[in-house]
């Protein structure tokens, strides 16, 4: 667990008041028992014998649980200012990434959609009180100037606001369903493969009885950039497979720019190069193409002809100790395999809400997306890591690239267009670790959007041009480019942080209740289902996703034209959780006396203690850390809110429910009250 200090004052407020509340002693006041010692008489009615004195006490009762609520929503309402208060003084606003030009212009436009609907309320509001809301008056039958300005706005509304609206309405209901049938056939695709058990199959298997010689060459590379807190769990990790060291070779690639990281990384290889691994240290002295071109100066090393497979593994992965024998096998007899992607398996989905809100997604992904596409049409994209890869056919498809920030659904696309196949294992896990500070996990989805359109413009006449079947080229480009990487964003945030607005205002265009509340909610309902443990977040996850359509759709609109945060790649900052419980228990069952296990839970070799203990000085001098405000998304907090205000005026119910909590989640998001809380 992490030793950060935390400084959570909602957390201590509610505690406080939840103490309060449990204690029976100072919750006494708040029972009423009422006893009669006389005999009931069962046709009498109990409720014309109560005395006024017992009325009266029934009365206060009620008054003080009205007063002890009201007193919960004031402190919340407190605490959540003094919070605000606390952040905004801090001016710590946005990540840097939010602070290129297209983040301003992006922020300035919402600003003046802010101050736009905040003048329609006022407006709305004189209405109200004039009573024109629910009799509109009009211009023939106006008398003051007000009145006849009134009626003028509501022709304009009428005749020449609601009907683009509408229209623009209209467009994103129907691309809305489009998105959403695709999850239903999605999730069929996944019942019917649950329903006739349909997996790949291994043509061999490795059991400890083959000759040395059996076993394919494999390289294992681990590209890793100032991750100090993770290294030393996946270098671990990977020394510990069970595969014939003679037949295995472990590349670190250490991108790091910092000294101290760079020791610590170097003293853990050469600690298991002493115990007979061979594992070998590669630090890039020019650091360009970031991941890309740290796995592609490594692919050109003269001894990596000699190797038929690579297995990648991020800073933060650690494979089981059976991984190679479970994904190796199933390349024998397939010539035409490309890759074989196992699911990624979470340390920390429950450590805070916004871990758990990523596991929902990220299970939908691995659990259908992934399994479908790689049962029914072998291709999918490639996750960047827990994979093992044909190194010929690397090579065929023309190695690593530098030119998007996906650099691993680039090599997946160029390598599909030229007819390789791909294999999903769905039964295999890699553990990982989920970005627990809502700064990370918005880096990171910036990075995760952006880069696929960087793709699509790049790859599009590549994709026409290609020599494969016209169903893959349609498959490629219309689902898995427009619809799952730009339509999605798009609609999602036009239709839920600028349309649902603007509709209490112009209310002549229409949004139906069902595309506000029913169709999502079913279509949370699926995404849910395969992480069935987390139904009780259905609500917040439903919330958080139309709250994080913003920067999802900034992130496309940045990489479809290529504006300038769109080539930004930010590693993803980890906090260390690992499952090292689980290698210590695997080491100890060893025979073998080159793996010592003294030493192995958060060791460091003899050569490296100087540079450890200078990491820890490091890290109590270091910078403190900060919760951030987000500006976009507290604008959009207050535009939802404004028109929750506006269609109250109008007894919306369905409308004025979905507005209002998802100006709350925005207004969380943007406090940055999910996630890590720090000082």
């Amino acid at each position: 667990m992490s030793n950060q200090a935390q400084n959570h004052e909602f957390q201590e407020w509610w505690n406080k008041q939840r103490g309060f509340l449990d204690n029976p002693d100072t919750t006494a006041f708040l029972t009423v028992e009422i006893s009669n010692t006389t005999t009931s008489d069962p046709t009498v009615d109990k409720g014309h014998t109560r005395s006024a004195r017992q009325l009266s006490w029934l009365w206060l009762l009620k008054f003080q649980q009205l007063a002890t609520s009201l007193a919960w929503l004031t402190n919340g309402s407190v605490y959540l200012l003094r919070t605000a208060n606390r952040r905004i003084a801090a001016s710590r606003t946005d990540s840097p990434s939010d602070s290129s030009a297209s983040s301003r212009r992006l922020y300035r436009i919402i600003k003046l959609f802010l101050l736009l609907v905040i003048l329609l309320l006022c407006f709305e509001l004189a209405a109200y009180f004039k009573g024109w809301h629910f009799s509109p008056p009009s211009m023939e039958s106006a008398e003051a100037a007000v009145e006849r300005a009134y009626a003028k706005w509501l022709e304009i509304r009428a005749g020449y606001l609601a009907p683009p609206l509408q229209s623009l309405t209209n467009v994103c209901i129907v691309l809305f369903l489009i998105q959403s049938v695709d999850r239903v056939v999605l999730m069929l695709g996944c019942f019917w493969i649950k329903f006739r058990k349909l997996r790949p199959v291994a043509a061999v298997e490795y059991d400890g009885s083959e000759n040395v010689e059996d076993y394919p060459m494999v390289l294992v590379q681990i590209p890793m950039c100032n991750e100090r807190e993770v290294y030393q769990q996946s270098i671990s990790a990977c020394c510990v497979q069970d595969w014939p060291k003679e037949r295995m070779l472990i590349q670190v690639l250490d991108d790091s720019d910092e000294l101290d990281a760079q020791l610590l990384i170097k003293a853990e290889v050469q600690k298991w190069q002493q115990r007979g691994v061979h594992i070998l240290y590669r630090h890039r002295l020019i650091r360009t193409g970031y991941k890309a071109g740290n796995l592609k100066s490594a692919m050109n090393c003269d001894y990596v002809k000699d190797y038929e497979f690579v297995a990648i593994f991020d800073a933060d992965f650690q494979p089981g100790p059976d991984f190679l024998k479970k994904t190796i096998p199933y390349f024998k007899g397939k010539d035409d395999l490309a890759l074989v992607q196992t699911r990624w398996a979470f340390v920390n989905k429950d450590e805070n809400l916004l871990t758990r809100l990523q596991n929902i997604n990220l299970s939908f992904h691995f659990e259908v997306e992934q399994q479908v596409n790689g049962v029914f049409i072998n291709f999918f994209g490639f996750n960047g890591t827990a994979g093992v890869w044909r190194i010929k056919a690397l090579e065929e498809c023309g190695g690593w690239l530098e030119r998007t920030t996906v650099e691993d659904m680039d090599i997946a696309v160029r390598a599909h267009l030229c007819g390789w196949k791909f294999i999903y294992l769905n039964d295999v896990k890699c553990l990982c670790e989920l970005p627990e500070s809502y700064e990370a996990y918005k880096k990171q989805q910036h990075r995760w959007h952006s880069g696929p359109m960087q793709l699509f413009r790049l790859c599009f006449a590549d994709t026409l041009r290609a020599k494969v079947s016209f169903g893959k080229k349609a498959n490629l480009i219309f689902l898995f480019f427009l619809l799952r990487k730009l339509i999605l964003p798009f609609y999602s945030f036009t239709l839920f942080c600028i349309i649902l607005p603007l509709s209490m205002f112009l209310p002549e265009a229409e949004l139906p209740a069902w595309v506000v509340c029913y169709i999502p909610g079913l279509m949370s309902i699926l995404n849910i289902l395969p992480a069935p443990r987390s139904f009780p977040f259905i609500v917040p996850y439903l919330l958080f996703e139309n709250t994080m359509s913003v920067t999802k759709f900034h992130a496309m609109i940045s990489g479809l034209f290529r504006l300038g945060s769109s080539y930004e790649w930010v590693v993803t900052k980890k906090l260390g959780r690992s499952s090292e419980a689980d290698l210590v228990a695997f080491a100890e069952k060893e025979s073998d006396p080159l793996v010592e296990t003294t030493n192995l839970h958060r060791s460091s070799s003899e050569s490296g203690l100087d540079a450890l203990n200078k990491i820890e000085t490091t890290k109590k001098s270091g910078k403190k850390k900060r919760n951030r405000l987000y500006r976009k998304e507290l604008a959009l907090a207050m535009i939802l809110l404004t028109a929750a205000l506006r269609s109250l005026l109008s007894a919306q119910g369905i409308h004025f429910y979905f507005l209002l909590f998802q100006g709350i989640s925005f207004l969380v998001v943007g406090l940055d009250l999910i996630g890590e809380q720090v000082s």
